[in-house]
């Protein structure tokens, strides 16, 4: 006796039935599914985004937004901070790296930032074609801004003032594309890499440098400012003092990652409980339904089961029907499921691409996603319990006696 097979045509012979089932348990388990795969790729995008990062220093203000601006670049940063006082901060015994970080222009709302060749090698991304900038005005692309904005290597173009779209564009001074990145799944995809003298260049063109005299520029070149500073510790000791010396003695806001981010996680989470508590109420809504399901097909299949019996087949095969019709549904719902979540989730990916947001990269979602046919077999299968004990315990002379 194919049992398989009798229970596949059971199951849909109530396809109404089924199919409302099929899409509680499906609703469930992609819910549970979508919230974990992206909760693993946010910690993961943050986590290499930060890697290497022990303090961000800027200007006064909150220190999330400094982290959001100088590691994510997904804010405003709170101002500019003096040249100095970033190198006074640099020579810091406890201090083993400063990257400086440039900010105000955009091109096509990517934002153009002026560093360090210090800042892609600390992420180790190398380049896929052409060189790295050597002077002024030139930039390197990363790989987004260049699949994007179309711009190849030995092209021109000019930056638009602020950090979104619908700024002054600076067309009296032009970029030049020296370089392409490799794509790195981090938060260099979506920059514009140049010398911290190009930004500087295009705000003296904007504010009339060319017409002041030799007092002026002298004024203007003691009076040089980045906006955001990113440092790595030399002895995991200065994690303790180092940013309060910063907050006390000097005009600037030292601002930990890692404190900013367990934060900014605990605020995400609240929404991210909130969504897998909504699966969890779908799976408990499915679960009774299959139960009801299950228990109206065992009253409706007395007849069925009383021939199954009178054929030979024994309790156990009898119940067996009941349970691999749950066990179908669950399979089907889980493979549905997967396919759905993976599906959202590469769509949710190329959406944050698109608003140039936190690149997430889904590319393992098996890691995440392996218990969830197990989980969904679970579910149905405590479901059919009560049904398949019953059919199990059923008497064939009462079903037949029933049934005359």
């Amino acid at each position: 006796m194919n049992l398989v097979g009798l229970a596949w045509r059971y199951l849909w012979s109530r396809p109404l039935t089924s199919g409302l089932n099929l899409l509680l348990l499906t609703l469930g388990l992609s819910a549970l599914g979508l919230v974990g795969l992206s909760r693993d790729a946010v910690d993961r995008a943050l986590t290499r985004d930060l890697a290497g990062i022990d303090l961000v220093v800027g200007a006064k203000g909150s220190p999330m937004q400094l982290i959001l601006a100088g590691v994510f670049h997904l804010d405003v940063p709170p101002g500019n901070i003096p040249l100095a006082e970033a190198k006074a901060l640099a020579r810091h015994p406890q201090v083993e790296q400063l990257i400086p970080l440039s900010l105000g222009d955009n091109l096509d709302g990517f934002r153009i930032v002026g560093t360090s060749h210090d800042y892609p090698a600390h992420y180790g991304v190398t380049l896929a074609a052409g060189r790295w900038w050597g002077a002024s005005m030139e930039a390197v692309l990363g790989a987004q801004v260049a699949r994007q904005t179309g711009l190849a290597l030995g092209q021109a173009f000019y930056g638009a003032h602020g950090l979104g779209r619908g700024g002054m564009v600076h067309d009296d001074l032009a970029y030049q594309v020296t370089g392409i990145l490799r794509p790195c799944g981090c938060v260099l995809d979506r920059l514009v890499l140049t010398a911290t003298e190009s930004v500087w260049d295009v705000h003296d063109e904007m504010h009339g440098a060319a017409d002041m005299d030799e007092a002026d520029l002298q004024a203007l070149q003691a009076e040089r400012e980045i906006t955001l500073a990113l440092l790595r510790y030399n002895t995991p000791l200065a994690a303790v003092t180092f940013p309060r010396m910063v907050n006390d003695s000097t005009g600037m806001q030292a601002a930990a990652p890692a404190v900013e981010v367990t934060r900014l996680m605990a605020m995400l989470g609240v929404g991210l409980q909130v969504l897998r508590g909504m699966g969890f109420v779908l799976l408990l809504v499915a679960g009774l339904s299959v139960f009801v399901g299950l228990w109206s097909a065992l009253r409706e299949r007395q007849a069925d089961l009383a021939l199954l019996r009178l054929l030979g087949a024994p309790p156990r095969r009898v119940a067996g029907v009941l349970l691999l019709e749950a066990l179908w549904l669950g399979l089907l719902a889980a493979a549905i499921a997967l396919l759905l979540i993976v599906a959202l989730s590469a769509g949710l990916g190329w959406w944050l691409m698109q608003t140039q947001s936190v690149v997430l990269v889904i590319d393992t979602p098996w890691r995440v996603l392996w218990p969830l046919p197990f989980f969904a077999v679970l579910v149905a299968a405590l479901s059919a319990l009560v049904p398949v004990v019953t059919a199990y315990r059923q008497d064939v002379h009462h079903l037949l006696n029933s049934r005359s």
